[in-house]
């Protein structure tokens, strides 16, 4: 099972409110029905959805309610609940304000009614990538650019930054943020779902960081390395053209632990000799005599040209 058919089921199995139950029934309807010569049909794979819609027509409007399981054998083997509605559907459409043009926020003004229309849409075409397997990604998938358009309205209403793409004949309202999709899973009040995201997203921000301190950490060497050994060649001149003489007791010092410890950092070298002498010195002395000498080269390279 999926992690997207796991949070679908956890919503579906969720006890809400009148209100939350009438949104969800009105954004489910709007979305994922058919309606066509006074009846409203339904058809899902998924029997924990089926079961709540069914549950929630039942409890909202006392309505007969027709339901057909078909047997699908093609490609593999499952199950289609189809649920029929036939006497009522003016009163249902009127009562959930379906096939009314009416913008989002005269539609939907209370949060619980925007939880369960979020919720409802979800259910009806929505979709989430596993967070262990995948790039973060939760997205709502509609036939008409106008249903797509309304959607993003009612999140951009609670203060979610969705987008609306098009994709082939269909448009997609999606969320690419794991923070707002954890944020998401949060508002659909799916605990058991959004914990699960959470550990997974927690463990991967931590290997994330892991592995930036870890590069960070080779560049550094690499550095460090490479600044030695351009030291190291630096100190070499000097001895091989008698000038080391020239330089004070400080700056041998500092020569002395170069040649030691040739990997070490400006700040380890500092640290090293602090430690071994009686000349406290910090990063930025042990640069500064390093400057020094390679003034001293550039100095008695210019005499003899």
């Amino acid at each position: 099972m999926t992690f997207s058919t796991k949070l679908k089921e956890e919503i579906a199995a969720n006890k809400t409110s009148n209100i939350v139950m009438e949104s969800e029934l009105a954004s489910i309807i709007r979305y994922d029905s058919t309606i066509k010569d006074g009846k409203i049909t339904f058809s899902f794979e998924n029997g924990a959805i089926a079961r709540k819609v069914y549950k929630s027509l039942k409890e909202v409007f006392r309505i007969p309610i027709n339901i057909i399981i078909r047997n699908q054998k093609r490609l593999r083997a499952k199950q289609i609940y189809i649920l029929e509605i036939t006497s009522n559907t003016d009163y249902i459409l009127h009562y959930l304000h379906i096939n009314k043009n009416l913008d989002a926020e005269s539609l939907i003004s209370d949060k619980e009614e925007v939880m369960g229309f979020c919720r409802g849409a979800f259910l009806a075409c929505g979709s989430v990538n596993d967070p262990s397997t995948s790039g973060y990604h939760l997205e709502f998938v509609f036939q008409k650019k106008k249903d797509a358009l309304f959607l993003d309205k009612v999140l951009h209403m609670i203060k979610f930054n969705s987008k609306v793409l098009k994709r082939g004949n269909r448009y997609m309202v999606y969320l690419k943020s794991s923070e707002e999709i954890s944020d998401m899973i949060r508002f659909f009040e799916a605990p058991n779902s959004l914990f699960y995201f959470e550990d997974i997203r927690i463990y991967r921000d931590h290997k994330n960081m892991l592995n930036r301190l870890n590069n960070c950490d080779l560049a550094n060497q690499e550095k460090s390395l490479k600044t030695g050994q351009v030291q190291l060649d630096q100190i070499n001149f000097l001895k091989e053209h008698d000038l080391i003489s020239l330089l004070d007791e400080k700056t041998l010092l500092v020569i002395e632990a170069r040649c030691k410890y040739p990997e070490a950092s400006f700040q380890e070298l500092a640290d090293i000799i602090t430690n071994e002498s009686n000349y406290k010195i910090g990063k930025s002395g042990v640069n500064h005599h390093f400057i020094k000498i390679k003034k001293l080269i550039d100095s008695y390279q210019k005499s003899i040209n």
